[in-house]
């Protein structure tokens, strides 16, 4: 969990500067409130509450300055990594290094385009419009940029915290059966599922709904690999 959401925040006042330079107006303009202290803190953004003038509370993801030339630096080093391993250690083509690594950078920069992780939201909330087993948040696309993000608050318990869903009444036999459900809905039906779904980006509504957040990572499978999925579960 330290990694998923307790990486050091930035200064909050750096966070305002961001916002106000990309939105071309003061945050006291952009929201009737906004909270200089971060909500949670990740390894390339960090999000902040804030309520918009027209009275919805909102939360607003601002990617970590100067962090892509950081990310640069680091994913040209595992490149040079990757080489090394394949010309000198006898496993190193097999294992395809350079392959994995093209396939992290491709994954990393798609999160640094917080357009296009609102764009995924988007898509995603459309699939499960009036679903009564995921939320997913609405996306505010006038106060979306490149490198902020503005979408719903929502309020839910973490996936991961197993005795505060004891105590609050959680049905765990529905959300078992439903988090089966909700994978198939999105692998078979939409071909678009939500690829980043670990403990920190998933929360429940009491007793049985999820709720989906963090939308960077996405994916799709081929025709054959669907077929080959399902010839599977059938077997099992």
């Amino acid at each position: 969990m330290k990694f998923q959401e307790r990486v050091p925040p930035f200064n909050g006042e750096i966070a305002i500067q961001v916002i106000e330079k990309a939105l071309g107006m003061s945050i006291n303009e952009a929201f009737a409130e906004f909270n200089s202290v971060p909500l949670a803190s990740a390894s390339v953004a960090q999000v902040h509450t804030a309520k918009l003038h027209t009275g919805e509370e909102v939360v607003v993801k601002v990617l970590r300055p100067n962090i892509a030339p950081r990310i640069a630096s680091d994913i040209g080093l595992l490149y040079e990594l990757a080489k090394l391993a394949e010309r000198f250690w006898a496993d190193g083509k097999r294992l395809r290094g350079t392959a994995i690594v093209a396939e992290f950078e491709k994954t990393t920069l798609d999160e640094l385009d917080l357009m296009r992780e609102g764009a995924n939201a988007a898509k995603l909330r459309r699939n499960f419009k009036d679903s009564e087993i995921l939320y997913v948040p609405e996306i505010h696309w006038e106060f979306t940029r490149k490198n902020i993000l503005v979408m719903d608050r929502i309020h839910g318990i973490p996936v991961g915290e197993i005795e505060q869903l004891k105590a609050a009444g959680a049905d765990f036999k529905s959300l078992a059966e439903r988090g089966v459900e909700i994978f198939f809905t999105q692998v078979f039906r939409d071909n678009f599922f939500h690829a980043d779904m670990h403990p920190g980006n998933i929360f429940v509504e009491l007793p049985d709904k999820y709720i989906a957040v963090d939308f960077g990572i996405v994916g799709s499978l081929s025709t054959s690999d669907q077929r080959y999925l399902a010839e599977n579960f059938l077997a099992f």
